[in-house]
């Protein structure tokens, strides 16, 4: 579920990272309302006297000074008449609501005001309103305009990527010829539900205002279908006999019907279409790659009684990629048994591994960048020709900020950046590969293989990212001597999962720790080493913002953490060195503590667990 809520990266209007749908919705309301808040912020009080050192209410009103806590629990009714609060199955119920009876305590006890909302109000369709009738008497509402709500998202990003999926979406239903019902039937069909329906409520009049800007102009769609429909009528007399196609599999609806059009015009017209299925990543212009893959069926000739005659050329060769490069690309790309098989002859061959995978969290990225710029910069060109570094990205917006400071410090490498759509056809040395996280924007993108494209599509790509898996394609076959893939501990992106978890890939670790990441016991997510202000190594959970566990490193080494198997007594380090297993925790161990009266064995993870045993 954490590795769920941190794909969708939940991003409030203000900006920050928030925990729950629900709490996504509290922050944007407070927003829209004009009413200014801290997210989790420390209580103001010291906690004397509670047993905890900190506390972190989910919302502050900065000016009323009102505190916000939404639980998330939802009521069910028993069999005897009565209420039971219910939590979500992962989560400790009596521990959930034990802390918010503390939380109520310490409101209660240091005078300052909390308004409550609760899982139960969004399922019974009031949370916002309660929320607004408890608030009323405190605060002041100043709501902000749309067009600065609207200002606020295009700063955040977010209008970007769902302008550009109503853009595609309306230019596979004009060259397609589909009309709003046609949508509404297959999204019943597709079973698309209560999505695709406020999508559709959002396109319509879109893209009626569209049609209505466009006045007696037309667009590059209608253009298209009406040389089609000239064709087919007569209207234009063809004098061409043999059609060339480039970047066939780039070709649409609407130009696959004017292709036909001008063929159907001589029975002896010949079609040639060079083009590579594996690099078919314009979706989002209108490109329909089942009419490269259904060529015959489509474009092709009849004799001698037999119907969809044609001939394929296998283009295998590569000129830029070494061994390592090509055949993980093709790998890759062929996990989609849709793609056309073909044959990779690379242009070179590789000594040691080509594609390393280098592992980056929320606040080292630009320190890992650089580490692989130096080891580029040091391993440059002998002839003192500058090396080519290519730093691709999935959207524009990953562009580093300070790529005029990378350029000046490293002016032995040619470096410049693109995203992967631009950068088809180009080439460099080395390839570096940023942000590979997943979510929303992250890579693969959950936005270009919507499943709303579905319904302007003749056909839906059944395989999972299928396009997004022709665009990581696209980018590690722009590489000719190496490729290095930035990768997200906390985000793990999908292709990278899939790259590093199976040994045909040839993949190399770009760190110099190679050890199996230890197990959060608290959620399951990963334990990384994170180093201390002090020097100490802690091993903290990559979902740091949902689950929060840490745990120190072993004593004895500093640098490894001990662990058991579920049922073992103890647990050992790397180093040899073994401790008592708590009783309480799966990831804790006991040392001696020195307590009010005498010495005892205390967990590692006090006060997070109070887990503890006599000494020997």
């Amino acid at each position: 579920y954490y590795t769920y809520i941190e794909k969708q990266d939940l991003r409030t209007l203000q900006g920050e990272r928030v925990k729950s749908y629900e709490e996504l919705l509290i922050a944007n309301w407070l927003y829209e309302k004009g009413i200014a808040y801290a997210y989790e912020p420390l209580y103001e009080l010291p906690l004397k006297g509670t047993g905890r050192r900190i506390y972190t209410p989910d919302f502050r009103l900065t000016d009323s000074g009102i505190y916000i806590e939404h639980f998330g629990v939802r009521r069910k009714r028993m069999r005897d008449g009565t209420e039971h609060l219910m939590t979500a199955p992962y989560i400790d119920r009596d521990a959930y609501l034990a802390d918010m009876e503390w939380k109520r305590g310490v409101h209660a006890t240091h005078g300052t005001v909390l308004i409550e909302t609760f899982s139960y109000d969004r399922q019974e369709g009031r949370l916002l309103q309660a929320l607004e009738e408890k608030l009323a008497p405190h605060v002041t509402y100043n709501p902000r305009r749309p067009e600065t709500i609207f200002n606020r998202l295009i700063e955040l990003h977010r209008i970007d990527s769902f302008t550009r999926l109503l853009g595609t979406f309306l230019r596979k239903y004009k060259n397609g010829g589909y009309s709003i019902q046609d949508c509404e039937n297959k999204a019943r069909a597709l079973k698309s539900g209560r999505r695709a329906k406020a999508f559709l409520n959002i396109f319509e009049p879109v893209y009626q205002e569209y049609q209505k800007r466009l006045g007696e102009r037309i667009d590059f769609e209608d253009m298209i279908l009406r040389a089609a429909h000239y064709a087919e009528i007569g209207r234009y007399d063809s004098p061409f006999h043999h059609i060339l196609v480039d970047e066939f599999q780039d070709i649409s609806q609407s130009r696959a019907r004017l292709i036909k059009a001008l063929k159907a015009q001589h029975a002896d017209t010949r079609l040639f279409a060079v083009g590579d299925d594996w690099q078919s990543i314009f979706r989002f212009a209108g490109s329909d790659i089942h009419l490269m893959r259904n060529f015959g069926h489509e474009f092709g000739g009849n004799f001698d009684g037999e119907s969809a005659v044609h001939r394929v050329i296998d283009l295998g060769r590569t000129f830029r990629s070494v061994d390592r490069i090509a055949f993980a690309a093709r790998r890759f790309v062929l996990k989609n048994p849709s793609q056309i098989p073909k044959k990779v002859i690379p242009a070179g061959t590789a000594k040691k591994p080509a594609i390393r995978i280098v592992d980056t969290e929320y606040n080292n990225t630009d320190t890992k960048l650089r580490e692989v710029l130096t080891n580029l910069s040091e391993t440059g060109d002998a002839n003192r020709r500058k090396t080519c570094v290519l730093l691709l990205g999935r959207y524009r917006f990953v562009r580093p900020e300070n790529l005029s400071e990378l350029k000046h410090q490293f002016p032995n490498l040619s470096i410049s950046y693109k995203t992967i759509h631009a950068s088809k056809g180009l080439e460099a040395d080395h390839v570096i590969l940023l942000n590979a996280a997943s979510g929303r924007t992250g890579f693969p993108s959950e936005i270009t293989d919507d499943p709303l494209l579905d319904l302007v599509s003749t056909e839906t790509e059944p395989f999972e990212n299928a396009e997004e898996r022709r665009v990581m394609y696209v980018a590690m076959t722009r590489a000719r001597h190496s490729l290095t893939l930035l990768a997200s501990v906390s985000r793990p992106s999908d292709f990278v999962s899939e790259l590093r978890g199976e040994a045909e890939y040839g993949i190399a670790s770009g760190d110099t720790n190679d050890a199996v990441p230890h197990v959060c016991g608290k959620c399951g997510g990963p334990l990384l080493p994170v180093p201390a202000r002090n020097g100490r190594i802690w091993y903290r959970c990559g979902h740091e913002q949902l689950c929060g566990n840490f745990v120190p490193a072993c004593s004895a080494c500093g640098k490894d953490m001990p662990s058991r198997e579920r049922t073992a007594s103890e647990a050992t380090c790397s180093c040899g060195k073994k401790f008592p297993a708590c009783p309480i925790c799966s990831d804790g161990w006991l040392v001696e503590r020195a307590g009010r009266y005498s010495r005892f064995l205390g967990c590692v993870r006090y006060p997070k667990c109070s887990g503890k045993a006599k000494l020997p």
